[in-house]
């Protein structure tokens, strides 16, 4: 479903030029729930920005459902990802001046959706993740672990079948963390593929495998859960 070939990075605009990506190679099936841990700098958040098509390689490609993404055309690109492909970042990212809903609305209005539908699946987004009385909150005016679950609702506004996250969990108390990975694996239940940058051992046990990068490579992978035990 998703496959990374021959994927390497490297920055030129310093010297000495910097590899961050290092030939990597990886395949990912469908409903797959997988972790990836290592040091500071050792390119995970890379790695994910790559898988997303956010971020070009400088050789090697990347495939999803058995398109080429960088092989499209930044349109195309553009599209493909805001049909298939979610993002959770530790940031938020959420639009300042916005409320809750409109914030959930966002990829909604992107993908042409009609107004009056719009609010009715933010809504009902924002109700799953017990926020239902939070619509028309702007990001200030909620806690952190609050405006986690908005992106989190937003991330799931197109239905996308694979969700990339960026220690979505970096910024939240312990009680906050659990809950989002809690859903995290609801959805991998629901048959998305999850894929998870974390520095948080414990958190990354919760994934079904773990993959390693040390120095812009995969130095090792691992059946982090029995996979019968999850089916």
């Amino acid at each position: 479903m998703l496959k990374m070939e021959a994927v390497t990075k490297t920055y030129n605009h310093r010297r000495p030029a910097v590899t961050v990506l290092n030939d990597v190679t990886l395949e990912i099936h469908r409903g797959d729930f997988i972790s990836i841990v290592g040091p500071s700098g050792s390119g995970k958040s890379t790695l994910l920005l790559a898988m997303g098509g956010m971020l070009s390689p400088s050789s090697g490609r990347v495939v999803l459902d058995g398109e080429s993404l960088y092989e499209l055309a930044p349109d195309g690109r553009a599209a493909l990802r805001g049909q298939k492909i979610g993002f959770v970042f530790q940031t938020f990212n959420l639009v300042p001046y916005l409320s809750a809903l409109e914030n959930v609305q966002v990829p909604l209005f992107l993908a042409g959706m009609i107004e009056a539908d719009q609010k009715e699946r933010a809504a009902s987004l924002l109700e799953r993740f017990g926020l239902g009385d939070r619509l028309t909150h702007k990001p200030s005016e909620l806690s952190v672990g609050q405006q986690q679950r908005v992106a989190l609702a937003r991330m799931l506004a197109n239905d996308p079948s694979v969700i990339l996250a960026d220690e979505p969990t970096g910024s939240l108390d312990p009680e906050t963390s659990s809950q989002v990975i809690a859903f995290l694996e609801e959805t991998n239940r629901e048959g998305r593929t999850v894929v998870m940058v974390t520095h948080d051992p414990q958190i990354a046990r919760r994934a079904k495998r773990t993959l390693r990068l040390d120095g812009g490579r995969i130095s090792y992978e691992e059946q982090t859960r029995d996979l019968a035990s999850v089916a």
